[in-house]
């Protein structure tokens, strides 16, 4: 099993220097707002953690290629960073905590590239997660001050706390009417949204989330840390990895449950 802990520890030292950015415009007046083509929002600080990190990772990993939200792919190779400099831009620019940066390593294998790091920091928050393949899921202020993460138990999905992030996108898919089924079928529901969702699954604090449209950079990070924490990470379709545009995460018991109510019955 490769050693993934100079990855890890270059991944915190990005996430640190991206967090200065980020916190130095959370909440400014004069925080400059654009939109994209796709119509969603991205702010002078999302440009400028990327940038940032763009910026350090060419001189700590020259031959790696990076993959970001604003700038693109740059590089080719086996080992691709993939960053996504704030998930929840939308919060970000409202003043609402909830927003994270995701720094994730991913390499070259079966299946094609599958995260091996990954670091979500969200400092409005206080809080930050990360994983490396084999050495398992911790949140904590830092690598020496971390408490390993484990999925819940909970077996039964009238039992299970269920997150998710808004309902116009399962609309748009068809899988509204199934999206409502697995709300009542639960025991409760909240829209915690974006990366946080995942995190909860991690924690054991929510047992299952799903989102119906996703990009790598949303999903990279946030699926190795639900996976070292002992959960699935899958798409809707159950094919496991960050790679199906869309994403149901579990403690592992409930999946194939989550994964029937959100698929359309024909």
């Amino acid at each position: 099993m490769p050693d993934y802990h100079d990855d890890l520890r270059l991944a915190h030292v990005l996430a640190d220097a991206a967090d200065a950015v980020t916190m130095e415009r959370f909440k400014a007046l004069d925080l400059k707002v654009e939109t994209k083509p796709d119509m969603t929002p991205v702010s002078e600080a999302d440009k400028a953690a990327e940038e940032l990190i763009r910026g350090q990772l060419q001189r700590a990993r020259p031959r790696d290629a990076i993959l970001g939200e604003e700038y693109g792919i740059e590089g080719t190779g086996p080992r691709r960073w993939v960053v996504d400099p704030i998930d929840g831009t939308k919060n970000y620019v409202r003043g609402v905590p909830v927003w994270a940066t995701l720094i994730s390593l991913m390499e070259a294998g079966e299946g094609g590239f599958q995260p091996v790091v990954g670091v979500v920091s969200a400092p409005a928050l206080g809080r930050r997660w990360w994983a490396a393949k084999g050495a398992g899921a911790y949140s904590g202020r830092s690598l020496s001050s971390a408490t390993r993460l484990r999925v819940s138990k909970v077996e039964r999905m009238r039992d299970a706390s269920f997150a998710y992030s808004s309902l116009s996108g399962w609309e748009e898919q068809g899988r509204l009417d199934g999206f409502l089924d697995l709300t009542r079928a639960c025991w409760r529901t909240r829209g915690y949204g974006d990366f946080w969702s995942y995190m909860m699954v991690a924690e054991g604090s929510v047992d299952i989330c799903a989102e119906p449209e996703l990009s790598l950079w949303d999903m990279a990070a946030p699926a190795i840390v639900v996976q070292e924490a002992g959960g699935l990470y899958t798409g809707l379709d159950g094919t496991p990895g960050p790679h199906g545009g869309n994403a149901a995460a579990s403690n592992g018991l409930l999946h194939r449950e989550l994964l029937g109510h959100l698929n359309p019955r024909h």
